[in-house]
């Protein structure tokens, strides 16, 4: 689960506008509590939490060297956010390298990553 870290974010600026409510309590919120889903369903689930610039490549990079993942999920936050496409572009081409093997799956919002998981992976058994 790779995301910006919340406390980064300025939940003001007009590219969050999309998003009214949302802050980073929230959003460390709802990856804790989807990251809890996850295990309760039989999966792994780390979280990577990154800010805007070149030490995201590396944090990325260091974390695919260290383990094998079956899917990486990079969250909305970078996805959607037009000025964050640069990064998710990089992230993207640091993945591709470093975990081939991995499915990408795409949550919509900080809650539902488990049914972005699930589209590709089945619940496993505990």
């Amino acid at each position: 689960m790779i995301g910006l870290d919340p406390d980064l974010i300025d939940f003001s600026a007009p590219a969050y506008s999309a998003y009214p409510g949302l802050d980073a309590a929230k959003v460390r919120a709802g990856l804790e509590a989807d990251a809890a889903r996850l295990r309760e369903l039989g999966y792994a689930p780390e979280i990577c939490l990154v800010d805007f610039g070149q030490t995201a490549e590396s944090v990325v990079r260091e974390l695919l060297r260290r383990k094998l993942f079956d899917a990486v999920m990079i969250g909305a936050g970078v996805r959607l956010i037009v000025e964050n496409t640069a990064l998710f572009e990089k992230l993207i081409n640091i993945v591709h390298v470093h975990a081939p093997q991995a499915k990408f799956c795409f949550n919509t919002r900080p809650t539902d990553t488990a049914e972005a998981v699930q589209r590709w992976f089945l619940p496993r058994a505990r």
